[in-house]
């Protein structure tokens, strides 16, 4: 294989995982801030629906995306709406509204199920084009790709290094002390539930005008990656930089099972289509293996200097959610 080529591939794997990219930094914000929107998978394929059938209406692309990100607010409202005013359970909640969303989704997609419509074009920086590698891998892309790079490291910015992203991670961590301090600890979780919702409901578009371009129904491939969102989400323990590196590293797979196909004739093309979930599953384990208490059973047997090494590895690997993450918050 040339190098021009693994160049072409690798630069598919950035732009392909930029909607995951877009889900899994709206469902951080939204986790960070107590709050968790299982309806993840069928919110994607609901505004993959919206955001087409509007841009095949209108012609305009601009327009696509705005309907994906108000389908994935009006999502998260309801989300916001039933756990934090009517304190219902997150969890079903969340459960119910993905598989409302993904049966609407491929009931009212039926009608422009197969229509040719606009695709976000890629682009090019010239004379950044033509520097070697990172030329082709970073500036031959479209505008959502070169979106999520800088939603990457503006959603790290502002969780960890401003004071509107310290309060937010209060009231994920410790509301009481954070409205004790002054933060309306429910208002802000409608604030950013609604907008990690509007952020990863900019993933739906980006598969539909741009990575998958088109509507295709139950054939759209799409089912399925709101739960892989999900799980990245944990995966990069809630942290944007680490959650980026999940979402690379399921597209990578991805590309490598397309790669392999070829040569491995006899090995079924389903098995390594479907690898990179169980792959990421496993990886998921591995994040939080470290806290099972037969683990430290386990490495207590070790000599000295291995159980010291394997113990700073699943610390780095260690994922703690929010503390309050699922929990409803009422003033005293």
């Amino acid at each position: 294989m040339s190098g021009d080529i693994i160049l072409i591939g690798l630069a598919g794997v950035l732009s392909s995982a930029a909607p995951i990219i877009f889900g899994v930094v709206g469902e951080t914000i939204s986790e960070r801030a107590g709050v968790i929107n299982l309806s993840m998978n069928g919110m994607i394929l609901l505004t993959a629906m919206g955001g087409f059938a509007v841009s095949l209406a209108t012609g305009s692309l601009i327009l696509g995306f705005l309907a994906g990100a108000a389908i994935g607010a009006l999502v998260a409202l309801i989300v916001a709406f039933a756990s934090i005013t009517i304190k219902a359970s997150q969890v079903a909640v969340g459960f119910v509204l993905a598989l409302l969303c993904r049966d609407l989704s491929y009931f009212l997609g039926n009608p422009i199920m197969g229509e040719a419509g606009p695709r976000l074009p890629s682009a090019s920086i010239p004379m950044l084009k033509d520097l070697p590698v990172i030329g082709a891998l970073f500036f031959r892309q479209d505008l959502m790709t070169w979106l999520s790079f800088i939603l990457i490291l503006a959603a790290w910015f502002f969780i960890f290094r401003t004071r509107p992203g310290l309060v937010l991670r209060g009231i994920g961590e410790k509301p009481a002390a954070a409205y004790v301090r002054g933060a309306n600890v429910n208002r802000l979780r409608y604030l950013y539930t609604v907008l990690g919702g509007a952020i990863a409901g900019l993933a739906g578009p980006i598969f539909s005008l741009s990575v998958k371009a088109g509507w295709k129904g139950t054939i759209s491939g799409l089912d399925g990656i709101g739960w892989i969102v999900l799980a990245i989400t944990i995966f990069g323990g809630w942290n944007p930089f680490k959650a980026a590196f999940g979402a690379y590293l399921f597209a990578f797979l991805q590309w490598l099972g397309l790669v392999l196909q070829p040569a491995l004739p006899g090995l079924p093309s389903q098995v390594l289509q479907v690898a990179p979930f169980p792959l990421m599953i496993l990886s998921l384990l591995l994040v939080n293996i470290g806290n099972a208490e037969w683990v430290e059973l386990s490495l207590a047997h070790l000599p000295p200097r291995a159980r010291r090494s394997i113990s700073r590895l699943l610390r780095a690997m260690n994922a703690t959610p929010p503390a309050a993450l699922g929990t409803p918050f009422a003033k005293d």
